[in-house]
This record gives structure tokens, sequence and C-alpha cells, in this order.
């Protein structure tokens, strides 16, 4: 199942957080995204069904190995992308982390991979 924009921020809400802190509870992203704790919970409920995450008893998320794979794709075309706008457009930072987070989510796949060859090459 492909995911809406919204899963995948979820979804990178979730590593970003797990990165930082070693565990991720619905509250955590609640409080990361300024969303309310019903519409996570709904939100995490989408992404258990659909097999990307699991919740422990102690409410602390897990991902799936599919899970894991989806989000830290999504986060390294984030990065990236980030890096491309940065660095071979001189936008400032702040914007390319917002055009970046809109962008990670409608970029090709080809055009993904010469962002990715482009920076090998300039690095």
């Amino acid at each position: 199942m492909h995911l809406k924009e919204s899963g995948e921020n979820y979804l990178e809400t979730i590593l970003i957080l797990k990165n930082k802190k070693g565990f991720v509870r619905s509250v955590d992203v609640a409080t990361e995204l300024g969303f309310s704790k019903p519409s996570i919970s709904r939100a995490m409920g989408i992404l258990k069904d659909n097999g990307y995450i699991t919740i422990e008893s102690s409410g602390n998320i897990l991902f799936t190995p599919e899970g894991l794979l989806l989000a830290q794709n999504i986060y390294e075309r984030h990065l990236l992308i980030s890096e491309f706008l940065i660095k071979s457009l001189g936008i400032d930072s702040e914007t390319a982390e917002n055009d970046a987070c809109r962008i990670e989510h409608v970029i090709s796949d080809s055009t993904f991979q010469k962002i990715k060859e482009y920076l090998k090459k300039h690095n």
C-alpha cells in the first residue's frame, strides 16, 4: 500500500524521535508535530493496520522491517534534497528544509537518483 504524505511524515517523525531518544510514543509524535493526541492515535492505528509499526503495551512504537525501510528512505530523501537545495542552488537552510519536506513526497525515483549522483560528484 502506498502511504499518503501525512503517513510518510508520521513515519519520518517517528524515526527522527527514535534516533534522538531511543524510544517514541504517540504523545511524543503529537508534541513534535503539534497535533492532538486523538489525531495521532488515529494515524498510529492506520500505520499499525498497514503493517508499518507495532505498539507495545507500554505505548512504545516500534517499526516493522517494512516500516523502518520506508521511514529511512523518506528521511534520506529529505536530507539529500535539503543538501542539494542548499549546496547547488544556494537556498537558505530553513527554506531548503521546508521545501524538501514537500518535495520528498512527490519526487520521482529517477530524479532523486540524479540528485544523489550530483551530490556524490560535488562533495
